[in-house]
C-alpha cells in the first residue's frame, strides 16, 4: 500500500466490481472483512467506499451494508464529479498528468483574497497559476491562491507534480468540506493562448474555497476548462 491507503483500497474495489468479482445490485463484504483481507484499518475502507459512493460505483443501505450500483449509461470519460476535490491525478487516476508553471509568486493579498482565505493583510499567499495536460493535451487553467503559513516551502517541483499529495503526505493536513461555483464565460487570452479556445468559445470556470477540517480556508482557486474539454456531474444518494 501507499501512503493514500484509501485510494489503494477504493482502486482494489473498482478494480473487482469491473471484472465482475462484485456484482451489480449486490452487496460488498462488510467493512471489517475487506479490512481484514487488505491489511488495513476499518476506517481506511469506510473512506474508501464513501468516495465510491460520491463516484456513483456503489451505494448503502442502512442496517443492510453497502452495494455495487448500475453503471451510469450517460457516463462520459469527460466527467468530473462536482462534489470530489481530492486532486486532477486522483481524479483521472492516471500518471500521465502534467503540470506547466505559468506564475507562480509570493505577495500580500488584497482585500477578496483576505476575506476569501480569512487572513490579514500582512500575511503573504502564494499566487499560482498552472496549465495542466493530460494524455499531451491542454486541458485546464487553475489560479491558485493557498496561505504560506499553511503550506510551508512549496516549490516548483511541487507544482510540477501534485500539490495535494504535498498537502496530505508530506503536511498531513486534511480536507473538511469545500464551497463550488461552477458558471459559463467568455474566452479570455490565457485561454486562447493555452487552451487553444477560439475567441467565441465558452468556457467552463469552476471557482472554489476549501477548508481544512479544522476549520480553516487552505485554498481559494478558480480553474477554466473549453466547454467541449471537460464535464462536472453531480450523483444524488438519497437514502430513506
Amino acid at each position: 500500500m501507499t501512503q493514500a491507503k484509501y485510494l489503494e483500497v477504493a482502486k482494489i474495489i473498482t478494480d473487482r466490481i469491473d471484472n465482475g468479482t462484485y456484482k451489480t445490485r449486490q452487496p460488498l463484504p462488510d467493512q471489517e472483512t475487506l479490512a481484514k483481507e487488505l491489511g488495513v484499518s476499518r476506517l481506511t475502507v469506510k473512506k474508501a467506499l464513501d468516495g465510491l459512493e460520491r463516484q456513483g460505483r456503489v451505494y448503502k443501505q442502512s442496517g443492510l451494508g453497502t452495494f455495487v450500483s448500475s453503471d451510469i449509461p450517460i457516463k462520459d470519460k469527460k466527467d468530473s464529479p462536482a462534489n470530489v476535490f481530492s486532486g486532477l491525478k486522483n481524479q483521472l487516476k492516471s500518471d500521465n498528468v502534467r503540470s506547466k508553471v505559468l506564475s507562480f509568486s509570493v505577495e500580500f493579498p488584497d482585500e477578496q483574497m483576505q476575506k476569501n482565505l480569512e487572513l490579514k493583510k500582512t500575511e503573504p499567499v502564494y499566487n499560482i497559476v498552472r496549465l495542466r495536460i493530460v494524455d499531451d493535451q491542454p486541458l485546464i487553467i487553475e489560479h491558485t491562491y493557498m496561505p504560506v503559513k499553511l503550506v510551508p516551502d512549496l516549490d516548483e517541483d511541487i507544482l510540477h507534480d501534485s500539490i495535494y499529495n504535498y498537502l496530505h503526505h508530506k503536511l498531513k493536513l486534511k480536507f473538511g468540506h469545500a464551497y463550488r461555483k461552477i458558471r459559463a464565460a467568455k474566452s479570455n487570452h490565457y485561454d486562447q493562448k493555452y487552451l487553444n479556445a477560439a475567441q467565441d468559445d465558452p468556457m467552463l470556470e469552476l471557482e472554489q474555497i476549501v477548508w481544512l477540517s479544522n476549520g480553516q480556508p487552505i485554498e481559494y482557486s478558480e480553474s477554466r476548462n473549453r466547454y467541449d474539454q471537460r464535464t462536472y456531474t453531480i450523483l444524488e444518494n438519497n437514502r430513506f
